[in-house]
């Protein structure tokens, strides 16, 4: 019977899919223990990971019987996929299965930065009563600029054009004419950063985006305006962006992924008291109902890799 070793959190439903032809190590908190993890490979023909399980070449060359990588998710940057594809190892995201809880977490986070009032709780509560602090802005007719038009920037445009928003997006590896463009305006990527009242960021980390968003184009962001990062950490510069907060050059910030993660106190340490800046631990992609349908595509994946070797 085939092994598969699944590394990080996973719906039990799905799990139980493959526990019916297959030998299930279902271990979450493996991603944290290299030794084990290491040692659990050698006999994986299936390997399930979300974005925290290091795949590297030296991982890739102690599975010797592995033929598929699962990823719950999209992101490929935790997974040498160079090495996989020399030993033959199919790597594969589920693709689409989270787009849109990231839109929403977007859209959601949009407004909260913008409109200023729902950290006012405690104020309220003492009987403070802090109108004019919490008088902020509307999404209706402001400008969102997506840096990357992939899925999840698509599910985004179109919720933000039901909102009322103008869409502008950077994004050189869509065609002109992909039908994507029909109520998307393309920029340059500094017009965009200049243009936009919301940026949100949707590209994959590599050696092309690593750092991409830096002092200059944060610098180049109108004043009260807001960036959003639900893509990777190592595409914005995290000090930079404190100081343009601190600063007042930018309006807000929402980061769910950072540079290292978890955060350690010295990089959370980065963070404090800048304003209106809304930290989460890298969950726009995952919600109930996103869990369900990444964990079934997953599972669907690595089935059909395994079935048909």
């Amino acid at each position: 019977m085939k092994h598969i070793v699944i590394t990080e959190f996973m719906d039990e439903g799905a799990i139980a899919d493959l526990r019916r032809d297959f030998d299930v190590h279902y271990g979450p908190e493996l991603a944290d223990k290299s030794a084990e993890l290491q040692q659990r490979v050698t006999a994986a023909d299936g390997l399930i990971v979300r974005n925290r399980t290091q795949v590297d070449d030296a991982l890739v060359q102690r599975a010797e019987r592995l033929r598929v990588v699962g990823r719950l998710g999209v992101g490929l940057d935790n997974i040498d996929v160079a090495a996989c594809r020399r030993r033959g190892i199919a790597v594969c995201p589920a693709s689409g299965a989270n787009d849109d809880a990231v839109a929403e977490y977007v859209i959601a986070a949009a407004l909260i930065l913008l409109r200023g009032c729902y950290t006012a709780s405690s104020a309220v509560m003492e009987g403070r009563w802090p109108r004019q602090h919490c008088i902020g802005h509307e999404l209706q007719g402001k400008r969102l600029g997506l840096v990357g038009l992939g899925g999840i920037a698509r599910e985004t445009a179109k919720r933000a054009l039901a909102l009322g928003m103008r869409v502008l997006a950077h994004d050189p590896y869509v065609e002109r004419h992909d039908p994507a463009w029909n109520q998307v305006q393309y920029r340059e990527l500094q017009a965009l950063f200049t243009d936009s009242d919301v940026v949100s960021v949707h590209v994959p980390l590599d050696d092309g985006t690593r750092g991409l968003i830096d002092a200059r184009l944060l610098s180049a962001m109108r004043a009260g305006a807001v960036l959003i990062n639900t893509a990777r950490g190592g595409i914005v510069d995290e000090h930079a962006l404190v100081e343009a907060l601190r600063a007042g050059r930018l309006g807000g910030a929402a980061l769910d992924v950072y540079q290292s993660e978890p955060l350690s106190s010295e990089c959370g340490n980065r963070f404090r008291d800048a304003p209106n800046l809304l930290l989460t631990p890298h969950v726009a992609g995952v919600t109930v109902e996103s869990n369900l349908r990444v964990s079934a595509v997953t599972a669907a994946n690595v089935r059909r890799v395994l079935e048909s070797a």
